[in-house]
């Protein structure tokens, strides 16, 4: 019989970047739990991390639902189906200790991202837009100012650089709101938006607003509703996974192969993860999503990296296995 152990540790770890998330998910701080599992001379890492704001469960919960799932795994006792069993960040988490402990994640990493812009200081989203290189993939947080005005500096933008966007507005505006939007914007920029996410507060305004106005719309926060069912719509482009918040690696790859069997884009985005977590991601990026661009524009949000590096983010502090705190082991 194999000889097996399990690990909880926790780490916590200052935002630095608080302006990516909308103003009632901010945090002054990124918390989260990691798991390490050991299968005699093998181990595999997994982060644990609700996003406050976000995910259903919060860090107790999924804490609690992983002390229960990792003390049967130690004794062999596996459910097949962890989403039935555990919330979505810890099945996240816990999938992806046991798909490195068992070799099934493959290491290569898709460490191209879209560039991310967020915040409502324009000189500085500004300093940072000259610095992202022509013809570059850009995702923009909108939504959360005067739509007039925004819509005016999105045209600002596309007019600069032959760049490509992706919007999203986390649902934050009505239908006529996100329609003087797309009015501020000269339609010969339109094909250069590859989508708004979930513009509009419902997901028939949002229908109707991409039915207006022809610029394509994706589903992010609908994509997690448990009667969402994926399929090809008119002017539907892509779908949002956040494995976070979604749940096991099994059920990512079927709402990937889900989007692909229906002429979606599926892209993998992050949910403000740790290095660790977000390495991850990019080697699911690179093996489901080969083809798509993902979202993980996000290391630089947090004040050290975790266990793992980022390739972009060589100067942060990192966190090793013995500066975390071990609450838990088995």
């Amino acid at each position: 019989m194999p000889q097996r152990s399990a690990t909880l540790y926790r780490y916590e770890v200052p935002m630095v970047r608080d302006e990516i998330l909308p103003m009632y998910a901010r945090v002054p701080s990124r918390t989260g739990l990691l798991v390490c599992l050991r299968r005699d001379e093998r181990e595999g890492w997994g982060e644990i991390a609700p996003l406050p704001g976000f995910s259903c469960e919060p860090l107790d919960e999924a804490q609690a639902a992983a002390f229960l799932f990792l003390g049967a795994w130690v004794k062999s006792e596996v459910a097949r189906d962890i989403d039935a069993f555990l919330p979505p960040s810890a099945a996240f988490g816990i999938s992806c200790a046991l798909a490195e402990l068992d070799g099934s994640l493959p290491e290569t990493m898709c460490c191209r991202s879209a560039f991310l812009l967020a915040g409502n200081d324009r000189a500085q989203l500004m300093s940072r837009f000259d610095g992202i290189p022509n013809e570059a993939v850009i995702k923009i947080k909108i939504g959360r100012g005067d739509p007039q005005q925004e819509g005016i500096f999105i045209h600002d933008l596309l007019s600069q650089k032959n760049i490509t966007l992706r919007l999203d507005a986390n649902r934050a505006m009505t239908q006529k709101q996100a329609e003087i939007f797309a009015h501020c914007i000269a339609p010969v920029f339109y094909p250069r938006i590859a989508f708004i996410e979930e513009p509009c507060q419902t997901q028939e305004a949002s229908r109707a607003f991409a039915h207006h106005t022809g610029i394509a719309i994706a589903w992010d926060e609908s994509v997690r509703e448990h009667d969402f069912i994926v399929r090809r719509e008119e002017s539907v482009a892509a779908i949002i996974i956040k494995p976070t918040l979604t749940g096991s690696i099994a059920r990512c790859r079927a709402q990937c192969q889900a989007a692909h069997g229906h002429q979606l884009a599926a892209i993998i985005s992050s949910s403000m993860e740790s290095t660790l977590g977000l390495t991850q991601l990019a080697r699911i990026a690179a093996w489901l999503t080969p083809d798509t661009v993902p979202g993980l524009d996000t290391a630089d949000a947090l004040a050290q990296q975790v266990l793992r590096p980022w390739p972009t983010t060589h100067a942060t502090p990192m966190l090793t296995a013995h500066d975390l705190d071990e609450i838990w082991r088995i």
